[in-house]
């Protein structure tokens, strides 16, 4: 045989494809931390759901999903007004699979300990798929703590919800075998400050809590917007007001819900978000009147942990690829992850996604706790949650671009799926609270909520004395936190020092001692540089790498 004539080479030196892998399972971090925030019991679960993470069909719908991006039709052939946004067949199977698996709402379908904590890990393994789709699941997961301050509209949709039967179809709730919501709330002229809303609630036949209002006005964000139902402000005659706005009415007629464009994102483009105008649109009252920002925060807290969830998921796949890569790849005399400055590199992002991982997994355990009655949980809850989701949220954008620098030009080629994570990365920092809105919250609780700080310094004085370094940042932490002076100029200096105080608290608890003393020495210690790869040289690097490689 002939060789071809046109052939210039052979593909060598090339990694294989990171396929058939059980995602969960090759997660160490993870794996761990199920099992100690209890809830070992999910382990056949989240093994399934890892090994369909890894297979070839899910990362096809992930690229599908990507590449044929939702479509808006406002109108039919005929000029009918009909609102619908069509999506491609990948995005449904990815929305299928999510809501077999319970990662909507199994918590509130389930009382055992750790129903918290076994959906959060299956919020990160199956976030490494697509983290577009995972929007209406976080907000149908989130709706329901909310909902249920209204026990008669509760009662009406919470089947629905808890169903784990994913059902795309546009029809009215009651014809439906299961059901997903949303939620709208920011408006053009007040983003973050709701209270600046200016959609109108008038009543119809008295109102009131559970009552029937027809909105009027504009929601410049909503996301998901073929869900079932959704959660929004509105000024009512005695304030602003949280509503449960449907798709359709009761009389088995579509609601007036005017989808006038949907946006073009920088990243999470399997999702549809949209803006809408209410013309006279049906809703009902969910809580007591002028009361809405109090009503909806708890489905705030609920995406507040998914963001943070989800900006561990997308550092975990950063990881997993950059040795993946690096393990299979020749340069300058041997495999790249053997190469001492790689290493540094690799082990210091490795270290930034386990310190993301075990907190959030924790934060899943003090939801757990805190559902239970637990009150310290519940103090715990209220200040950690906005914490752990700024400085989370924060890391995830720089800690992808370094990832993606580890495949050298390759990285930047949209087949390795990297830009996909690092243009998603931001969103998370951005949903649920920007970081000043967030710092601000913070502060709030910090004032409003003493007893939250007090929960918090006592899970930092639990390890106290493990790490001189710890030990001096939670000191000096301490004493600025009581320093009145300034504290909203000071606030994200004193937010991010919470976070890497907490960081380091659980890491000293739960994580191997290189790992722990990695990142006290460069978070806290001030023993790294700005940039990732500056560990310290007696840091066993090799161990650490080892310790995150995705499963052969």
């Amino acid at each position: 045989m002939h060789p071809d004539p046109l052939a210039t080479h052979d593909v060598t030196n090339q990694p294989p494809p990171l396929l058939e892998q059980d995602v969960y399972g090759g997660d160490n971090v993870l794996v761990e931390a199920v099992a100690r925030e209890g809830a070992a019991w999910a382990g056949d679960d989240l093994h399934a759901l890892g090994r369909l993470a890894g297979s070839p069909e899910a990362q096809l719908w992930s690229e599908q999903a990507n590449t044929y991006v939702p479509v808006l039709r406002t109108h039919d052939r005929y000029g009918r007004r009909i609102d619908r946004v069509d999506y491609h067949p990948a995005y449904h199977e990815l929305m299928r699979v999510a809501i077999e698996h319970g990662i909507h709402a199994a918590p509130w379908a389930d009382e055992r300990a750790g129903a918290h904590v076994a959906r959060a890990a299956k919020m990160v393994v199956w976030y490494q798929v697509d983290g577009g789709h995972m929007c209406p699941v976080s907000m149908t997961y989130s709706v329901l703590p909310a909902l249920r301050q209204q026990p008669d509209l509760a009662s009406e949709w919470e089947p629905g919800i808890l169903s784990r039967t994913y059902d795309p179809t546009f029809a009215p709730p009651g014809d439906k075998a299961g059901l997903t919501c949303g939620m709208a709330m920011t408006e053009k002229q007040g983003g973050s400050d709701v209270r600046a809303n200016t959609t109108t609630a008038t009543p119809v036949a008295g109102g009131g809590p559970g009552g029937e209002y027809l909105l009027t006005g504009h929601k410049w964000f909503c996301s998901a917007p073929m869900s079932d139902a959704f959660l929004m402000l509105a000024q009512a005659p005695g304030g602003l007001s949280c509503f449960l706005t449907p798709r359709w009415q009761p009389d088995g007629t579509p609601n007036v819900f005017r989808i006038q464009r949907l946006k073009d994102k920088l990243g999470d483009r399997s999702n549809a978000s949209s803006e809408i105008e209410l013309a006279g649109t049906w809703a009902r009252m969910v809580g007591d009147e002028g009361r809405g920002v109090r009503t909806i925060i708890e489905m705030v807290n609920h995406t507040r942990l998914d963001c943070s969830l989800g900006s561990a998921a997308l550092m975990r796949r950063g990881v997993t690829e950059a040795i993946h890569h690096t393990s299979h790849r020749d340069a300058f005399g041997g495999r790249l992850v053997d190469k001492p400055l790689m290493q540094n590199v690799l082990a210091d992002l490795a270290i930034e996604s386990e310190a993301a991982t075990v907190p959030v997994l924790w934060l899943a355990g003090i939801f757990d706790r805190a559902r239970a009655g637990d009150e310290h949980a519940a103090a715990l809850r209220r200040l950690a949650t906005p914490v752990l989701k700024y400085w989370t949220c924060k890391r995830a954008p720089v800690h992808l671009a370094e990832a993606m620098e580890c495949l050298g030009g390759v990285g930047f080629v949209e087949e390795t799926g990297l830009p996909r994570l690092y243009r998603q990365a931001p969103v998370n920092g951005i949903w649920e609270g920007s970081g000043n809105v967030i710092c601000l919250d913070v502060l709030r609780a910090v004032g409003r909520s003493p007893e939250s700080l007090d929960a918090l310094f006592g899970q930092l004085h639990s390890v106290a004395g493990h790490d001189h370094r710890l030990d001096d940042a939670v000191e000096a932490l301490a004493k600025d936190l009581a320093d009145p002076d300034d504290l909203e100029l000071r606030a994200r200096d004193l937010v991010e020092r919470l976070a890497l105080v907490l960081q380091g608290s659980l890491l000293v608890a739960c994580s191997p001692e290189a790992v722990a003393e990695a990142f006290c020495a460069t978070r806290l210690g001030h023993h790294g540089g700005r940039a990732f790869g500056t560990l310290p040289r007696h840091t066993d690097v090799a161990a650490i790498v080892a310790r995150h490689a995705p499963a052969a």
